[in-house]
């Protein structure tokens, strides 16, 4: 839909958000009409270029070809029925899914939070049914985020952020522990733990990523201890990091691992892997989901998979992740670039503000996002060239430079 085809200026455009919608968000001055690739365009045909990727979604670019043709073929069989009959996409797109990460089983969700929600469901009952009532709690790290329902945001590790503010007492059964940091976890494991969960790279916490050390111990304190170890790689599975998931890095295996954002296109969709054993949990009636494995969604979901693999956006990941790190380093006031892939964070000297750097490089057209003070991140879609990337370096070099000026 075009702006002008509705007969409204974008002030009045604006002007009914104001009056009908509940913002929770800042709001960019334009309005995204199309997309394609690389870059998003406004009401006049303005190109941005695209280093948020709607927030780690679009990894085969905006609007990718073969994920628009899955949707307009799928929309015109079926575009929405219950859970009962068996659909095509979902079938295909599970077995796409399992075989390609190696994990047993598959449950559909539609968003992250969702899908973080059914892992920490799954994780309580089964240490509920396999070993007594009192061993559901979960350890999870310090400045996670792992979502905004009221599971997933008790499960995450900040106090202090809005996400947590006034709602009342947090969802029971969490004690958090320090990121990268072993023996806190084991110090925070107690004989009603059954799982630990992490991030292998901390996003929303300003762009950690998980030692080797930290990641290996963790699944040989799970071993020992008879616990689960749950992953949250809504933002970094599926090609992000430069693996096809982030675990693979680290050569091991979770018992269960949630997924969302770029598993789709662009169409709401995420899901939950775990072993046979560990699925065993979810009987009928346990769990469910209206919209869970979407027709339309499973079949976008399917193309945008079968693209990444394919076209080895794994390997572009890495390769343009460590040359833009590179880059990154050279910026004036940089106290420190951290990343994996390309999902990439930047942190500045104390007084420079990741938010005037986010809002300074929108005027020169560029798409970036902001953590905290002074950190900035990008995470672009995975087919980012390098000349996609000296363009968006030297439009962030410029504009450091004004403000530290």
């Amino acid at each position: 839909m075009k702006l002008k085809d509705t007969g409204l200026t974008k002030e009045e455009l604006k002007q009914k958000v104001d009056t009908y919608m509940i913002e929770t968000y800042e709001r960019f001055d334009f309005i995204a009409e199309t997309a394609k690739d690389m870059y998003i365009y406004d009401e006049n045909g303005e190109a941005y270029l695209d280093f948020y990727a709607g927030i780690a979604v679009n990894s085969t670019g905006n609007c990718n070809e073969k994920v628009v043709a899955a949707v307009q073929d799928q929309v015109a069989d079926v575009i929405h029925t219950f859970n009962y009959p068996y659909t095509i996409p979902q079938v295909l797109l599970a077995e796409k899914i399992c075989t390609s990460i190696g994990m047993d089983k598959i449950f559909f969700q539609n968003s992250g939070a969702e899908s973080n929600e059914a892992m920490i469901k799954m994780a309580r009952k089964y240490g509920v049914e396999t070993y007594g009532p009192q061993r559901y709690n979960i350890v999870t790290a310090k400045m996670s985020f792992h979502g905004r329902t009221f599971g997933a945001m008790s499960a995450t590790g900040q106090p202090d952020n809005a996400c947590q503010i006034g709602f009342g007492d947090m969802t029971p059964g969490f004690s958090y522990a320090e990121f990268n940091n072993l023996q806190s976890f084991k110090d925070a494991v107690n004989d009603n733990t059954i799982a630990i969960l992490v991030e292998p790279v901390q996003g929303e916490g300003g762009v950690h990523p998980a030692t080797m050390t930290f990641m290996e111990g963790l699944r040989a304190l799970c071993d020992e201890k008879g616990l689960l170890l749950l992953l949250d790689e809504v933002q970094t599975g599926w090609c992000r990091t430069g693996a096809i998931m982030s675990y693979m890095h680290y050569g091991i295996k979770p018992d269960i691992v949630s997924m969302a954002k770029a598993m789709g296109g662009g169409m709401p969709i995420g899901a939950i892997c775990a072993t046979a054993e560990v699925a065993k949990s979810f009987t009928m009636g346990s769990h469910g989901t209206t919209y869970g494995g979407h027709p339309v969604s499973t079949a976008a979901s399917l193309a945008q998979i079968t693209e990444l693999l394919d076209r080895d956006l794994a390997g572009n990941a890495r390769e343009m992740g460590a040359y833009f790190m590179e880059q990154l380093k050279g910026l004036p006031k940089v106290k420190e670039v951290r990343g994996q892939g390309l999902l990439i964070g930047v942190e500045f000297e104390d007084g420079v503000s990741g938010v005037d750097i986010k809002h300074g490089v929108l005027e020169k057209k560029l798409l970036i996002t902001a953590i905290g003070k002074n950190i900035i991140r990008m995470i672009p879609p995975l087919i980012v060239s390098k000349e996609d990337c000296d363009k968006a370096y030297g439009i962030i070099e410029e504009t450091v430079k004004e403000l530290v000026n």
